[in-house]
């Protein structure tokens, strides 16, 4: 089944100058070409939409994909380019730019997230499907307690076990969306105006993978993290 890879790349960050097509790798890749790159590595893809406003990612781009045809750049519409763009909008928007019955939305701001995760990623979204699920999301699992100032207790107690402060393991799972990446049915898109279905699979991303930059801070962390890793796979 056809699959198309949609990246979304705004101009304009507010926390992070520049965060985008500044140099992040040792090597000087920016977030931009590191992230082209993993992309180039997946198998089974139709074709990888970058949708984007900056021309200084898109010369980036270029350079590195020139030669391969599945690489599309679309001109994305300054109103869906806007900090204040409703993101109903811009879901809607990514059926009109890809052509695959099913789409793997990420972004460069999660460099961790590489060709073998979303390899990964893929095939179990086929899996899934066969299961009853509709689509995947990555997220972060979250054991820990978690409290309610609005329900003044904790919210992911065991019920069936009468304490307060039970184990760690008895706690109920929560997850936050971390946003590394969804996949989802063309169908879905359209019927529902959703990146996810009504019974999404949870694919759960760990460690440094769930690292995201929306902060100075963040770009520098994780730059120091990348550089590690990299010495360590060398």
């Amino acid at each position: 089944m056809s699959i198309s890879v949609v990246l979304p790349i705004r101009k304009g960050s507010q926390r992070v100058k520049n965060k985008n097509i500044r140099p992040f790798a040792q090597n000087g890749d920016s977030l931009t070409e590191i992230k082209i790159k993993q992309l180039l590595k997946l198998k089974n893809i139709d074709e990888i939409v970058v949708t984007s406003n900056y021309p200084e990612a898109i010369e980036q781009i270029r350079k590195i994909t020139k030669n391969d045809n599945r690489v599309k750049i679309d001109i994305r519409p300054d109103y869906l380019c806007q900090s204040s763009t409703i993101v109903k909008e811009l879901i809607e928007y990514m059926p009109t730019i890809t052509t695959g019955e099913h789409i793997l939305w990420t972004h460069v701001t999660s460099p961790f997230v590489d060709e073998r995760d979303y390899q990964d990623a893929i095939d179990r979204y086929f899996e899934a499907l066969k299961e009853g699920y509709d689509s995947i999301m990555s997220v972060t699992e979250i054991k820990q307690f978690i409290w309610s100032d609005r329900e003044k207790k904790i919210i992911n107690a065991d019920k069936s076990i009468d304490a307060k402060w039970v184990q760690t393991q008895d706690l109920e799972p929560l997850y936050e969306i971390n946003h590394a990446f969804y996949i989802n049915s063309r169908k879905n898109y359209l019927n529902m105006s959703d990146r996810i279905g009504i019974n999404p699979y949870l694919y759960i991303l760990k460690s440094s993978k769930t690292i995201d930059i929306d902060w100075e801070d963040d770009f520098e962390l994780a730059r120091r993290i990348f550089d590690l890793e990299f010495r360590f796979r060398k």
